[in-house]
């Protein structure tokens, strides 16, 4: 079972720990490029940029294909227990370990999670205590169109 995922430097989980939410939202490619780019702006700007912690997705389809509630569940499992490595993560949510390191690998990437190593172990953390789906249903089109009852 190869990790591919990069370790965050320890300025990083410190950072992270620091934090209580993460806020997941739905935004397209381009939305996703211009409030990157207004931050960038904000920063050179030396003006104070929101620095919730935030994921986003292309689709309402990759968020709920990531987020399932079996996923959630591990989330939450995770948290609550804090399992000391990949092997007992896999024990308290009851499933296979090779299942869990591919899903805890994902949220790793997604920067959901992140690894501690401990000895010959991988502590998964859960950072957050607090998960905010921000959807927006605004549509940029201008297609308004109500339903007529």
């Amino acid at each position: 079972m190869n990790d591919t995922t990069p370790p965050l430097h320890p300025m990083e989980r410190e950072q992270l720990r620091a934090e209580s939410t993460l806020v997941v939202t739905v935004k397209s490619s381009s939305e996703f490029h211009e409030a990157v780019t207004d931050g960038i702006e904000m920063l050179e700007q030396s003006d104070a940029v929101d620095a919730t912690p935030t994921l986003s997705f292309t689709s309402y389809d990759d968020l709920m294909e990531t987020l399932t509630p079996r996923v959630l569940d591990l989330i939450e499992a995770i948290r609550r227990e804090e399992p000391p490595s990949i092997n007992e993560t896999a024990r308290v949510v009851d499933r296979d370990v090779k299942n869990v390191h591919e899903e805890l690998s994902r949220l790793a990437q997604l920067g959901i999670i992140f690894f501690e190593e401990e000895g010959q172990s991988k502590r998964p953390i859960v950072w957050f205590d607090e998960l905010v789906i921000n959807l927006s249903f605004d549509t940029e089109g201008g297609d308004t169109a109500a339903a007529a009852p």
